[in-house]
């Protein structure tokens, strides 16, 4: 089955044919950086690294860049706010934005540039728009003139009329048209700015996309990601103006958008107040469970946050992981015994099939959702195997395999599962070997008051004891 993904611009799945055989080129807006960026933003970044990983394992060559805004009139407003420069306010939170992608287990893209390195290929390119007649110079402020633009509009499929009628749009009588936007604003006494041919001032926020995405993956590149919140004006306005530049010519040609995340079926936003930080989250998760949580929905449906679903998904992590580590524990086991070979031939038959499944998800418009469900089945799989035969197998081996490698392709490292906490883990695992010996001592003794004791005291704790004829074990719940 080939890939197919649903096009923003065509309102429909199309099947996925890159411009250049074996190679993607993928553009995503990246976080303006004026604070730490919330789980809506979080939704994007995990979905879009989804995207790329499963290129990468259908064998194409990704060339990732995903921008920085790192001057705005947030940055701007927020610097005052913190007593710092709007460029080093941008520095600080660039730094802290890596912090947290890498909690989510983000891949870094091939590059991550910046605006305010880009301020030449801008100038350029409203230049030229300018020479074209599809810009226009007024006292220092450059706007691109909507109404010289045929197609715009195509993203959103709205006309300039319905635009108009339901835009809030901050009234400036020196525009053409209300919906102009600003390619370069005129600098205001104490902010940053940059010398050009209208004066002295700064970009406006959609032609730093314009430049980037051109200047890294050219005209006609395959994939332009970012959320649904920025169809309309942002990526309505990158394509006016960058295929204006272009004289036409294609800028992206397969547009993807995910849907929002809500509270209580509101959108999630800055602008709100009714957001929570990614950062904020990790206090009470691990990234990879908010990761889980965040492609347990098919990207394009609506997702409400909310803790008692981020509980579901860590349980639901937790099962996958549990089945790598009893498949670990038997594949690792020095003791050997015959096995059930038309149980091992099973096993690894479901093992091709999940895989098939998880494709066949994925290439379905990168339907995430359903892909764990392949996940789940080969997890149970697995369990029900190990409860006769747990012992290694060529069979387990696959099945454990498959399962890694598959979950690594959604983002998540099945044997190596993520704790709170950093150093003390070790240490918790070091206090943990003592209360199990303590506990065997007890046991063998048939001491069952000190052994029921230590194990209820645990569990208490959120700590879970479980004995098996191999030995004790133990999990850390509700992490």
């Amino acid at each position: 089955m080939s890939l197919r993904l649903f096009n923003t611009m065509t309102r429909q799945k199309e099947e996925f044919k890159p411009r250049e055989e074996g190679k993607v080129s993928m553009y995503t807006c990246g976080p303006t950086v004026y604070n730490f960026f919330h789980v809506g933003n979080g939704r994007m970044l995990v979905v879009f690294d989804m995207v790329r990983r499963y290129l990468m394992y259908k064998g194409y060559e990704v060339n990732f860049v995903q921008n920085f805004t790192d001057i705005d009139d947030k940055i701007i407003q927020r610097g005052k706010e913190e007593g710092l420069d709007p460029l080093e306010l941008s520095r600080k939170y660039i730094q802290e934005y890596f912090k947290d992608a890498q909690a989510l287990n983000l891949m870094p893209a091939t590059i991550h540039p910046k605006a305010t390195d880009h301020v030449p290929e801008m100038i350029e390119i409203i230049k030229s728009l300018i020479i074209s007649g599809l810009a226009y110079d007024v006292d220092g402020d450059v706007y691109y003139a909507v109404e010289n633009f045929p197609a715009y509009g195509k993203l959103s499929g709205r006309t300039l009329e319905d635009m108009q009628a339901g835009a809030r749009i901050e009234i400036d009588e020196r525009k053409r048209n209300p919906m102009d936007f600003a390619l370069w604003k005129k600098a205001k006494p104490g902010e940053p700015f940059w010398e050009s041919p209208w004066g002295e001032g700064r970009p406006g926020w959609h032609i730093e996309c314009t430049a980037m995405s051109l200047k890294y993956l050219g005209a006609g590149f395959d994939i332009h990601g970012g959320g649904g919140d920025l169809v309309f004006p942002h990526h309505e306005n990158e394509i006016a103006q960058s295929e204006g530049h272009l004289h036409g010519e294609t800028f992206a040609r397969y547009w993807m958008h995910n849907a929002f995340l809500t509270i209580n079926q509101q959108k999630m936003s800055k602008s709100l107040g009714n957001f929570f930080t990614v950062r904020e989250i990790l206090e009470h998760f691990p990234g990879e469970v908010l990761r889980f949580y965040l492609l347990g929905t098919h990207y394009r449906s609506p997702l409400d946050f909310d803790d008692e679903n981020l509980i579901m998904a860590q349980k639901g992590l937790e099962r996958l992981q549990t089945s790598i580590r009893l498949a670990n524990e038997a594949l690792g086991r020095q003791e050997q015994k015959p096995g059930n070979s038309e149980a091992d031939e099973k096993l690894s038959q479901t093992a091709i099939e999940v895989r098939q499944g998880f494709e066949a998800a994925m290439d379905d418009d990168f339907n995430s959702a359903l892909a764990y469900a392949s996940l789940f089945e080969l997890s149970k799989a697995i369990n029900a195997y190990l409860q006769t035969n747990p012992y290694s197998s060529a069979g387990l081996t696959q099945a454990r395999d498959t399962l890694l490698e598959l979950a690594v392709v959604l983002g998540f490292d099945l044997a190596n599962p993520a704790q709170k906490g950093g150093a003390d883990n070790e240490k918790l695992e070091q206090v943990m070997e003592v209360l199990l010996e303590v506990r065997a001592v007890a046991r063998k003794k048939k001491d069952w008051e000190m052994s029921d004791l230590i194990r209820d005291k645990l569990k208490s704790l959120g700590i879970v004891i479980e004995d098996t004829p191999q030995g004790a074990r133990w999990t850390l719940k509700g992490n």
